[in-house]
């Protein structure tokens, strides 16, 4: 992973163990030097450098949202299904809000 975001051009925000020993890591170069500075810094000088954690506050309360009211499990099998699926739970939870926002007046 650490090596192909650093091919994208990509800065990795992924957490690194406690107990990653930096000087024994092999294979990925990119994913040693980021232990090495998430060992450095300590863990929340690096959250607050690479603002881990942070969530997007429009998306998160609507995927939330669907979780709560379909739940996180899906039935189909197939790829399409699946993508069906997804698009059906979202296309009702907008249903339901809008006409829920028409009755009482507001946005929710």
């Amino acid at each position: 992973m650490f090596d192909t975001l650093h091919v994208v051009g990509s800065e990795p925000v992924i957490k690194i163990r406690k107990n990653a020993a930096p000087e024994n890591i092999r294979g990925s170069k990119h994913r040693r030097k980021e232990a090495r500075e998430y060992k450095k810094e300590g863990y929340r000088v690096w959250a607050d450098n690479k603002s881990y954690g942070m969530r997007w506050v429009g998306t998160e309360g609507t995927f939330s949202a669907v979780k709560r009211k379909f739940g996180e499990n899906t039935v189909s099998r197939s790829k399409e299904g699946l993508i069906a699926e997804g698009y059906q739970r979202f296309w009702l939870y907008d249903t339901m809000k809008c006409y829920a926002e028409s009755r009482i007046g507001g946005t929710i």
